[in-house]
């Protein structure tokens, strides 16, 4: 594959034979750092860093320009600088994103209706019903980049091939800026000679377990006895494993997608040992979470809580609920029971991070709920917060711990008093 900064970059020029190739995969070129550019001007072919400079903060997204230097999303924010000191650095705003996003997805549905998006930044197109009317494969995915280009100002990658997989691959050779196709036809000797860990779903473990074996590139893996493979990766991904290096991926693209799981986290810029300062946060995150899920109309099946110590061990833990609910109060009472079940020593480990999720999503109504709602009354209340944050934003009014603390706090900065030992 592509390497992440660019320096390994194939496109494609000439016209290729590719009727069969009706797969579509088009990527952002580092989206978040290219919205933030366009009202930067100054910083264009520039190392650019989106994120938060103190603290803890960590790397959102990063010019091609600054990944040459290593700087890579999710890195600590310390170290990219330390890697490219040179770096601007763009504070994100995640508003512009979703609305950048829109207009871009709206593009991939003008074209064909059969999009299938995978997040903010790419999606997959099934082109095939399109060519009678806007040509091959090929000319569709110019004429994507092309109007990516002259409505956003934006830049994407397009992968063209016969499947899912090839697709993404040819995508991520081709950036930035660029497009790739890969007939079918020419698949299984693209693939033969790339490093094992081209393949989709092998990480730097399984690819050390396949090449401890004498499996080091794809034709090691498609050639190998599928028993051999077996005692590597297991029964599963031993037959999907070979079913894409033998350039094999039956994955149709899917218009209905529905999200697995819906949460929120925050990591605390000091880390922290105090109980009350902790349920706060679970109340707030469970509060996010309760209304995510009523926006989407969906109910949670399953509550999964994640903490992630100082030292930076990390455990989950997940309860499946009496009743599906999408009620924040309800998410929160079960997380923070799940919390005091763990039984953590805050003086000797302190929390870095804290998280609460739902899983297995259902449709709300129906089925879902029970004839008798035990949350009832926190439900309606819930209900009314969203109608009143959906007019006069989020924060205005909420659970009254909350509500006092940010008051509290405002207080405390005013007059010069230290917040952190604010209490309910």
């Amino acid at each position: 594959m592509g390497k992440a900064d660019g320096s390994d970059r194939r496109v494609t020029t000439a016209p290729v034979d590719d009727a069969e190739a009706t797969i579509l995969h088009v990527d952002m070129d580092a989206f978040f750092a290219s919205v933030e550019l366009l009202d930067r001007p100054d910083a264009r072919g520039k190392p650019a860093i989106v994120g938060h400079a103190g603290g803890r903060g960590v790397v959102t997204s990063a010019t091609y320009e600054a990944r040459r230097f290593g700087v890579r999303s999710a890195m600590p924010m310390s170290q990219a600088l330390r890697l490219c000191p040179t770096a601007i650095i763009l504070p994100p705003h995640y508003e512009k994103y979703t609305e950048y996003s829109a207009k871009v997805m709206e593009i991939f549905h003008e074209v064909t209706p059969i999009v299938e998006p995978l997040s903010i930044d790419e999606a997959f197109l099934d082109v095939s019903g399109a060519r009678r009317l806007l040509g091959a494969p090929q000319r569709i995915a110019e004429l994507i980049r092309s109007r990516v280009r002259e409505e956003t100002g934006l830049t994407c990658s397009v992968g063209v091939a016969g499947t899912k997989f090839m697709a993404k691959l040819a995508s991520g050779r081709a950036k930035p800026d660029g497009l790739l196709v890969i007939p079918p036809a020419e698949t299984v000797a693209y693939l033969r000679p790339l490093p094992v860990g081209a393949l989709w779903g092998v990480g730097a473990s399984t690819q050390a377990s396949l090449e401890r074996m004498g499996m080091r590139t794809v034709a090691d893996l498609a050639d190998a006895p599928l028993a051999v493979l077996q005692r590597a990766v297991g029964d599963a991904g031993a037959r999907r494993l070979h079913e894409l290096a033998n350039g094999r991926d039956p994955r149709r693209v899917i218009t209905e997608t529905r999200e697995k799981s819906i949460g929120h986290e925050n990591t605390f810029e000091v880390d922290v040992a105090d109980a009350d300062q902790l349920r706060r946060e679970l109340l707030r995150l469970a509060g996010r979470v309760g209304e995510r899920l009523r926006r989407h109309g969906m109910v949670g099946r399953t509550l999964a809580l994640k903490v992630r110590f100082s030292d930076f061990r990390t455990i989950t833990r997940s309860r499946t609920l009496a009743e599906p609910t999408n009620v924040g109060r309800r998410l929160f009472e079960e997380a923070w029971d799940v919390f005091e079940s763990i039984g953590i020593d805050l003086r000797a480990t302190p929390i870095r991070l804290i998280g609460v999720r739902a899983e297995q999503l259902l449709d709300a109504g129906g089925d879902a709920l029970a004839l008798w709602d035990p949350d009832e009354e926190w439900r309606e209340t819930e209900r009314t917060l969203d109608a009143v944050s959906a007019r006069f934003g989020r924060g205005v009014i909420g659970p009254a711990s909350l509500v006092r603390r940010a008051r509290d706090a405002d207080e405390a900065a005013r007059d010069g008093r230290n917040p952190r030992w604010l209490s309910d």
